[in-house]
């Protein structure tokens, strides 16, 4: 009968220093470092007149990417900053002046 206080003691102490391991392991997880794998955005002023540099970094694509592709990432893009959700109407125009820039349908004329 002696030896289940000892054993309970032993357990007790058990759940403690796995506690505190669990604490510390939780504390380094959220002091690490950002990743390199994160997603970075175009976090530039726009230009004047927008090029296809420009325009691929607004949807975060290749200057040489499929149609489709171009047309998935606008509306990636789209849907995360659509003013019906809360977004500027400058930047939604933004993004579609990016798609019809990496897409060739470019704006004839000007409108004066």
């Amino acid at each position: 009968m002696a030896t289940t206080p000892l054993i309970a003691g032993i357990a007790i102490a058990a759940a403690a220093y796995a506690g505190r391991y669990g604490i510390q392991a939780w504390q380094a997880f959220k002091a690490r470092p950002p990743t390199a794998t994160m997603r970075r955005f175009y976090d530039g002023g726009f230009q004047p007149t927008m090029t296809r540099r420009e325009a691929s970094l607004i949807l975060g694509v290749r200057e040489r990417t499929p149609t489709d592709k171009i047309r998935e990432a606008h509306r990636r893009v789209m849907v995360a900053n659509h003013p019906d959700a809360g977004g500027s109407h400058y930047l939604a125009s933004k993004i579609n002046e990016a798609k019809d820039v990496m897409l060739g349908k470019t704006k004839s004329g000007s409108a004066f």
